[in-house]
């Protein structure tokens, strides 16, 4: 029995040196570099944001990346066969030469691993590879390896496969594209012209935030929740919560001489605590929906965590944006120009001036603040135990930073400045700490 155990520990010792991890990075001239990470030997080595992973990943450059998101284990039966690559259920993936893995993978020299689509990369390494020193540079080998002139060298788009949508934010561009070829359409047309430069200016801006977060969420539950509360806003529903949060709660606007503690206390009751609750209907809806489905779809589907909250609650903001906006406040706006006996040129000219800024302001704060009470309706699915008490912050303290905004505008536009510099900031701390605790990011 020692004898097999000297036989199997002497094995062990010499596989601790035929295998590496190699981290792909670049340098200052932008040329790949490859560093050692890891010597593979017999025992487990993790990958992932935990700091007692193996292999810690930095969180500030790769919040996609799990807490524990793969393992790379040897293969030994009786007789030791190599290594592989085991994916610990993460939530973006882990791809093998640009292919998600789904289980485990038998790792061959020359494979590449990356932790998400837009995470770090690895390569696998045997040591007969001639390049196996640390700081090997792929892009500075001899002219000489290039031996001929293909097609994909001369037209090198058809050689880029997934990198040239996983990297090169192609679809973004293509879409910037599309939003610039409809607004010179739409010339002439100033409710087709404002409908794109407003639903381009919200995407972008959502868009963000969606990178931010790291988390995949269909599109199609995205833009649902941007539809379910757009719809709101046209229903009956809206009169219910006007009669319930101005005529029950003192949410009206006080008349006449006013100071800013009446106006901020009107304005927490009626748009603070009305708007905010009317936009997490969609987040509580999916969370209800959630409970029916299975953990894998509810994660997927519903609402698992803060991410999730935070995702839903910013699209549901896109929607109340869009419909308050481009429904009420800007044609109102036209309106009262046009009243004015100015010329239609003018009122419509008045109206575009005021919808950038109106749109850019509200999606930045209206997703702040749905997005921050998003996180506690997360957090309080993740913690059932403290539920009431986690919503009952997030929906005052959500309400009472959109009531500062709308009130801040009395004062100073300084003010209005600080303020929407703080609610973003309080959003941004909610992303980074759901990152830091979530089980599936």
């Amino acid at each position: 029995m020692t004898c097999t155990n000297d036989i199997n520990e002497a094995m062990y010792d010499r596989l601790t040196s035929i295998a590496f991890l190699k981290e792909i990075s670049a340098d200052r001239q932008g040329f790949d570099r490859a560093e050692i990470v890891a010597t593979l030997g017999d025992r487990i080595i993790t990958l992932g944001r935990d700091p007692n992973c193996d292999i810690a990943i930095n969180i500030n450059l790769y919040g996609a990346v799990s807490r524990r998101h793969a393992e790379i284990r040897p293969i030994a039966n009786k007789n030791f066969q190599g290594w592989e690559i085991c994916d610990l259920d993460s939530a973006n993936g882990t791809f093998i030469n640009d292919r998600r893995l789904y289980g485990c993978y038998a790792l061959q020299h020359g494979d590449r691993i990356q932790l998400t689509k837009d995470g770090p990369q690895f390569i696998f390494e045997l040591e007969s590879s001639p390049d196996t020193t640390v700081g090997t540079d792929y892009s500075r080998r001899p002219r000489s390896q290039i031996t001929s002139i293909t097609l994909t060298k001369l037209l090198p788009i058809f050689s880029t496969g997934n990198d040239l949508w996983k990297k090169a934010y192609l679809l973004p561009g293509m879409a910037t594209v599309g939003f610039v070829v409809m607004m010179f359409a739409f010339l002439g047309q100033p409710q087709l012209f404002n409908l794109t430069i407003s639903v381009y200016i919200s995407l972008a801006a959502y868009y963000f935030v969606y990178q931010l977060c790291g988390k995949n969420k269909p599109w199609w539950i995205i833009l649902g929740a941007a539809i379910f509360t757009a719809i709101i806003l046209r229903s009956p529903i809206l009169n219910l919560f006007l009669w319930f949060f101005y005529k029950v709660l003192p949410g009206t606007a006080p008349t006449g001489q006013v100071s800013f503690v009446s106006v901020l206390i009107s304005m927490f009751f009626g748009a603070g605590m009305m708007e905010e609750l009317l936009k997490a209907l969609p987040v509580f809806s999916l969370w209800f929906m959630g409970l029916r489905l299975g953990k894998k779809w509810r994660s997927r589907i519903g609402i698992s965590e803060p991410l999730d909250g935070i995702l839903i609650g910013a699209a549901s903001a896109v929607g109340f944006t869009l419909t308050e906006t481009l429904g009420l406040y800007v044609p109102s706006i036209v309106q009262s120009v046009a009243n004015q006996a100015l010329s239609p040129e003018i009122a419509e000219l008045t109206g575009l001036q005021l919808l950038i800024p109106r749109v850019l302001g509200s999606v930045a704060g209206h997703m702040a603040y749905s997005g921050y009470f998003g996180y506690f309706i997360g957090l309080s699915v993740m913690k059932p135990s403290l539920r009431w008490q986690i919503l009952t912050i997030g929906y005052l303290s959500s309400a009472l930073l959109h009531a500062l905004w709308n009130t801040s505008a009395l004062v100073s536009f300084w003010l209005l400045a600080i303020v929407g510099g703080v609610s973003y900031a309080f959003l941004v701390a909610a992303i980074l700490k759901a990152h830091s605790f979530s089980s599936r990011v």
